[in-house]
């Protein structure tokens, strides 16, 4: 069923202004976006300091954006979202409670890098990405090798990739694209509940709904490898 859209969208986006970057396409089509758009952002300007940069690719309502940023108070997040209608929740939560290290991108992940300097981020987040498991629809996975390689040239050295999900054919399918496309993986659950980073996990809503259901929760690590190490 398609969402209803909110009342006063376009009023209440206007208001967020000061945490939302940047809305829609740029350009006529994504790919023109892509290849001659760039509106850099400043961090040390944005956020006034240094800190390590930290993204997460479809942030949905914002639970997971707005708990890490009020846990890690010394880092820079920046939280992408292509439904408007989602992001608008996610953007006047940060505002209301004050939180100051979150800033907002409702915008195509596929034109990240027109935002996000190259080697700028230290970690990205995918939290229960849609899986997508048609055929057809490979391509349109967050970690498919297109996507990855936009990851890769957003990462610092070493930078890495924590990914969390309730489907269990999509972990496998991400772990062989994350060997495949220039990261080393290096931790990996299929039941994050009962694994040794049980205690560190922020458990949003969303997930919730998976563990009361019994359906225990995927993660994996996967960092950036150097050139020297892809195959």
């Amino acid at each position: 069923m398609r969402m209803r859209k909110k009342r006063h969208l376009d009023e209440r986006l206007a208001q967020c202004g000061a945490v939302l970057l940047a809305r829609g396409k740029p350009c006529r089509n994504l790919k023109e976006a892509a290849e001659h758009y760039r509106a850099l952002i400043d961090f040390e300007g944005e956020f006034g300091n240094r800190n390590s940069v930290h993204l997460e690719v479809g942030c949905g309502n914002g639970g997971f954006a707005a708990a890490l940023a009020l846990r890690e108070p010394d880092i820079n997040l920046v939280a992408v979202e292509l439904c408007s209608n989602v992001i608008v929740t996610a953007a006047e939560r940060v505002l209301r409670e004050g939180i100051s290290n979150v800033r907002f991108l409702n915008i195509p992940a596929e034109i990240l890098p027109c935002y996000i300097p190259a080697g700028s981020v230290d970690v990205i987040y995918l939290n229960f990405s849609t899986p997508l498991p048609e055929t057809s629809r490979a391509r349109q996975r967050l970690t498919s090798p297109r996507f990855l390689a936009i990851y890769h040239e957003l990462l610092r050295a070493g930078g890495r990739i924590v990914q969390k999900t309730d489907s269990a054919p999509f972990f496998d399918y991400s772990l062989e694209q994350y060997e495949q496309n220039g990261f080393r993986v290096v931790q990996t659950t299929r039941d994050l509940a009962r694994s040794e980073w049980a205690g560190e996990n922020i458990i949003t809503e969303y997930e919730e709904n998976f563990m009361r259901q019994g359906i225990p929760i995927c993660r994996a690590v996967a960092v950036k490898c150097a050139r020297e190490e892809r195959i």
